[in-house]
């Protein structure tokens, strides 16, 4: 009987050590599976992480026309260093102009449960001419960036800013900064006023943001508020205003520029997509602030020479610095078939788009020593992408009709990679 009891001890403490081990083991499986998750969202956000530092992978290396190959190291604290401040800043070199850029900032959180911050940077960089940023845009990666490879317009600028953002509420996103930026064109451009006429300006502005996502769910976590279901429409508003004799400031102007973002469909079967985007400039504004409609094709004679990669909202068809608007519109469709079911891991989706663009410019004698058009007749393309081909390559060709389509057939198609890649 002992020899028997013994023997049932010896089975359930056996039993019990393998089910302590197994649970230890079943721990240590989903805390590295969990690091793992945690280290591909970074990479997602574009951000390779360390213990206190995360680098920045989006100045690692870039090319343009202007600079040609950039590269560089960035990045920002993480909170393993702190959660109440952060220090970010980068440094990159351009070798086409032979000239270091860079950036350092930092930030102090004033409130934890409205996530908001105080922050301040001083910048040595360029800028787009004609680009406009939201604010409330905070991160936004890229593998690879298609426009980024044809652009030729860029302005040098020395900013100083400091910002506030500041959680309204999970679903209302507020940013404000005020910035007194040297700006100096790095092409031959003189914005004219009156009897007076610059080359290079100063401007002293404050920029207000609200983004504004109603129908998204939110959860907090480590990174603070994480959108865990995508609602739509989304919105974001942005108002620019310019000081003059602020700081030495050249101009006043104002600028008023909205997006909204609609999306109906079931994304793992077909879906569409709808971006409006609109702005308005008014007073002395020079080129460097206002709009091009983002255009993305090459200005070069044959459709071959012209192969490049396409854009994610770009306007393939237009030129670079073809058009310039002080008031704009565009409106971009696209509408995704399901995936072709090839394989399990082989499925090419087919995207057909169409994109139209209205602007025009009150005063655009004042720019001089550059040739642009205006969208008053209103700008049109159509198309389609044929994506995830292989690698994450795809083909896509649009073409360019209505008022500003072209008088040799070949100067209105566009016909090039798309680049799609996810985490």
């Amino acid at each position: 009987m002992l020899k028997h009891l013994f023997l049932i001890f010896c089975l359930y403490a056996s039993s019990m050590l393998q089910a302590q081990s197994l649970s230890v083991d079943t721990k240590e499986t989903v805390k590295d599976s969990l690091k793992r998750k945690a280290f591909i969202e970074h990479l997602g956000n574009g951000y390779f992480p360390t213990k206190y530092f995360n680098f920045d992978l989006r100045y690692l290396i870039k090319y343009n026309q202007y600079e040609a190959l950039r590269t560089g190291l960035g990045g920002i604290t993480n909170d393993a260093l702190s959660e109440s401040f952060r220090v970010n800043g980068y440094l990159v070199y351009g070798f086409g102009d032979d000239k270091f850029k860079y950036s350092v900032g930092g930030a102090y959180r004033l409130a934890e449960k409205t996530n908001t911050w105080i922050s301040a940077s001083y910048t040595d960089d360029l800028q787009e001419t004609g680009s406009t940023k939201f604010l409330t845009d905070k991160r936004f990666f890229q593998f690879f960036e298609p426009r980024l490879l044809n652009i030729s317009l860029f302005h040098a600028h020395v900013t100083k800013s400091i910002g506030l953002e500041h959680q309204i509420t999970p679903k209302i996103l507020s940013e404000s900064v005020f910035s007194i930026s040297h700006i100096d064109p790095t092409y031959n451009y003189t914005y004219v006023v009156g009897d007076t006429s610059f080359n290079e300006f100063d401007i002293s502005s404050t920029k207000f943001a609200l983004q504004w996502s109603p129908f998204s769910i939110y959860e907090d976590s480590r990174q603070g508020l994480k959108e865990v279901k995508k609602g739509f429409p989304k919105f974001t508003v942005q108002y620019t205003k310019s000081f003059k004799d602020v700081f030495k400031s050249d101009f006043n102007f104002s600028k008023l520029d909205f997006r909204t973002i609609y999306q109906f469909g079931d994304e793992k079967a077909s879906y569409s997509q709808i971006v409006l985007v609109a702005g308005m400039a008014n007073g002395d504004v020079p080129l460097t602030h206002l709009y091009h409609a983002y255009p993305n094709n090459i200005n070069k004679e044959t459709i071959l020479q012209r192969f490049s990669v396409a854009g994610i909202n770009s306007f393939e068809t237009m030129y670079f610095n073809e058009f310039f608007s002080d008031k704009f519109t565009t409106v971009q469709f696209k509408h995704y078939l399901k995936p072709f079911n090839i394989s399990p891991k082989y499925k090419p989706q087919m995207v057909l788009i169409m994109r139209y663009a209205l602007g025009n410019m009150d005063n655009p004698d004042r720019h001089q020593n550059i040739t642009f058009n205006t969208l008053d007749k209103g700008y049109t393309e159509s198309g389609f992408e044929l994506n995830k081909l292989l690698f994450g390559f795809g083909l896509s060709f649009t073409y360019r009709y209505g008022a500003y389509h072209l008088p040799d057939i070949a100067d209105n198609i566009a016909f090039k990679f798309t680049f799609n890649v996810s985490l």
